[in-house]
């Protein structure tokens, strides 16, 4: 195995291990569990409940897009890398445990909590990202990113496992405690990472000004349009991921409201899922480094058009839910190695002394316009369907592959 030849295996496990327990909080509160709790649940109103999630999910994206990159700037010019990514992994893990507590009807309490969790768990992904060219070169990034990648998504699916061995009923209660299970997953499991991840040179923490910051975020802003390549891979990947935020926010919600899944039935979809997506990460992980980069991504968003227009489909068939199955297991192949690819072809394309930075911006395009998605797939359920309303996932992909289609790589 690769791990073998590496110098610096304690640290690119550790780093890995925090895809393993942050991917829980991704697959069964955004995704599967949670989301469809809320609207079936604390909400009781397809419609609404819809509305609400899709509103919770682009808040989020709205506040990482702002704060990523200049937190990032605050990083690379403090020290302060470690420190953040320990601080909102405890505080996404601590509000994932209150929601434990929010009850039918407690809607805007059970909202705040989620938004509240979900904003630190993503601007947590920010700065363990940052840490990837630190940890690998050019000839095994794709390798590094697909085993954590792949990692994770065994995290998520042994959560998944877990929950349903302790809580087999999946009542209202039993649903509730998972959220425990959840937080106390995450602490436990990112400890390897606070402990044994170091930066490549020691940094001190010194005095920052915000003003600074700003300054720095601007002069970044300027640099990255220098970097055509990076600019153009950016704005690519904006629509894609929008496509990828949409499904990880509302595909648990479309099986349960439209496909009429039970919680138990969206729980083994779940673990499938999880099962094709550890498969597609370790696969194309070390196929990106065989074919490139790019064909790996493209072979993702082919494959994920195909996946939502069967998804679309499924309800008009007389085997909606095996449909939803077929499509399911082909979303999970390909949601490892579209994201892995996409998080190592940054690695490649950026410059290693603004790798805060400019991984702010990574997490900025994935959130700038993210809240479109979610958005508009909420209003479309809330006066149509969310079968029509999956129609903005599709848009978006095919946006995406048209854009990353026309960046050419040679130029920087």
């Amino acid at each position: 195995m690769f791990l073998s030849k590496l110098k610096n295996k304690r640290e690119v496990i550790s780093w890995s291990l925090f895809d393993f327990a942050n991917q829980p909080f991704s697959t069964i509160i955004v995704t599967f569990i949670y989301g469809a709790f809320f609207t079936n649940y604390i909400v009781a109103d397809e419609h609404l409940g819809t509305l609400l999630w899709s509103t919770g999910i682009s808040v989020t994206a709205i506040v990482v897009s702002l704060f990523s990159p200049i937190l990032g700037a605050l990083a690379d010019r403090g020290g302060y890398r470690k420190l953040f990514l320990i601080f909102f992994t405890w505080i996404s893990a601590i509000f994932s445990i209150i929601l434990y507590f929010p009850d039918a009807g407690d809607i805007y309490f059970a909202l705040i909590v989620f938004i509240l969790a979900n904003i630190s768990f993503e601007i947590s992904t920010v700065f363990c990202n940052s840490y990837l060219p630190d940890l690998a070169g050019k000839g095994n990034i794709g390798k590094v990113s697909g085993f954590a990648w792949g990692l994770g998504f065994f995290g998520g699916l042994s959560a998944l496992f877990l929950s349903l061995y302790l809580f087999p009923d999946l009542d209202s209660e039993e649903i509730k405690r998972i959220n425990i299970l959840v937080g106390l997953w995450f602490i436990l499991f990112s400890l390897p990472t606070f402990l044994f991840l170091k930066d490549k040179k020691a940094e001190k923490l010194k005095k920052i000004h915000l003003v600074d910051s700003i300054k720095s975020l601007k002069k970044t802003f300027r640099e990255v349009i220098k970097y055509k390549t990076i600019f153009k891979f950016l704005i690519s990947r904006l629509f894609y991921n929008d496509g990828l935020i949409t499904i990880f926010a509302l595909g648990g919600i479309y099986a349960v409201e439209t496909l009429d899944f039970t919680f138990e039935e969206v729980m083994i979809l779940g673990i499938i899922l999880n099962i094709a997506a550890g498969v597609g990460s370790f696969v194309f992980g070390f196929l990106e480094d065989k074919i490139g980069v790019k064909r790996v991504i493209n072979i993702s968003l082919y494959v994920l058009i195909i996946a939502t227009l069967i998804a679309f489909i499924s309800p008009e068939t007389n085997s909606s839910k095996e449909f939803f199955w077929f499509a399911g297991v082909l979303i999970g192949l390909m949601i490892g190695p579209n994201q892995s690819c996409s998080r190592s072809l940054m690695s490649q394309l950026t410059p290693k002394e603004k790798q805060n930075e400019f991984f702010g911006f990574f997490a900025l395009t994935g959130k700038a316009t993210s809240f479109l998605g979610p958005l508009i797939f909420g209003f479309i359920t809330n006066f149509y369907s969310q079968q029509l309303a999956l129609w903005v996932v599709i848009v978006f992909f095919l946006i995406g592959l048209f854009l990353f289609n026309r960046i050419d790589f040679s130029e920087e």
